[in-house]
């Protein structure tokens, strides 16, 4: 893979950052700054840009005497933003649109509707691609959902557009829009009551001994102990032959 020159890794970020964000699935803020992070998964997705970092952002500021960029902390924007595309009502938005959402985040969504996550308003795409490339830059796992865009303004959501394939609103409510159903949960297991001992099982061929019981005189057993005992007594002498 060719590694492009500062030069020319300078030229796309003009281009991304004052002319077309919306492209890649960026949404400037109100001063024309992007998040470097957000910057940098943006064209990693780009052919032979996927090792781009921030030491080559820093290499073309210090190198570049008309680099046409401007860095602040985390934030980036281009010197020269005249075509930037202008934050507008979108005045006949598309019926559909797509949005992500965090996979853990998506019961909560659908509970309580789609809110901003890392920027000001909710971003959502016309282009389905484009919204699930957005959506795993933060989890691999996003869940992609539509939005019924007529039922939403009925609704009361104002839609703005940034761009050609980029809008934005403030909030969408839970019952406008549709995503997969979450998956059913297993049933618990259930609980035993361990306080009721289930009675011992005894092995084959055993028995107990119950000391308590006695015995019936009228069993063979019983008898011949009882002539056992008899017999003992004639043998033993008498006492007055002793």
């Amino acid at each position: 893979m060719t590694q492009r020159s500062p030069k020319q890794l300078a030229k796309l970020l003009n281009y991304v950052l004052g002319r077309r964000p919306d492209e890649f699935g960026l949404v400037a803020d109100k001063e024309g700054f992007v998040k470097i992070k957000d910057l940098l998964k943006a064209i990693n997705e780009e052919e032979g840009l996927k090792n781009v970092r921030r030491p080559q952002i820093n290499e073309i500021m210090i190198t570049l005497p008309d680099h046409g960029l401007e860095v602040a902390d985390d934030l980036i924007r281009a010197i020269n933003r005249e075509h930037l595309p202008k934050l507008t009502f979108a005045l006949d938005p598309p019926k559909l649109l797509y949005t992500c959402v965090r996979k853990k985040a998506y019961p909560h969504v659908l509970d309580k509707g789609i809110m901003p996550t890392g920027f000001s308003k909710v971003i959502l795409s016309s282009n389905r691609d484009l919204a699930e490339r957005m959506g795993r830059r933060s989890d691999h796992a996003a869940v992609l959902l539509t939005v019924q865009v007529n039922h939403s303004e009925d609704q009361g959501v104002v839609f703005f557009q940034a761009g050609e394939s980029i809008f934005l609103a403030d909030y969408i409510p839970r019952d406008c829009f549709s995503g997969p159903a979450l998956p059913k949960e297993l049933p618990a297991p259930r609980k035993t009551d361990r306080s009721k001992k289930e009675p011992a099982k005894m092995p084959a061929g055993s028995f107990f001994l119950d000391l308590d019981k006695k015995e019936d005189p009228t069993t063979p057993g019983a008898r011949q102990k009882k002539r056992d005992k008899a017999h003992k007594q004639r043998r033993e002498r008498p006492p007055w032959r002793k």
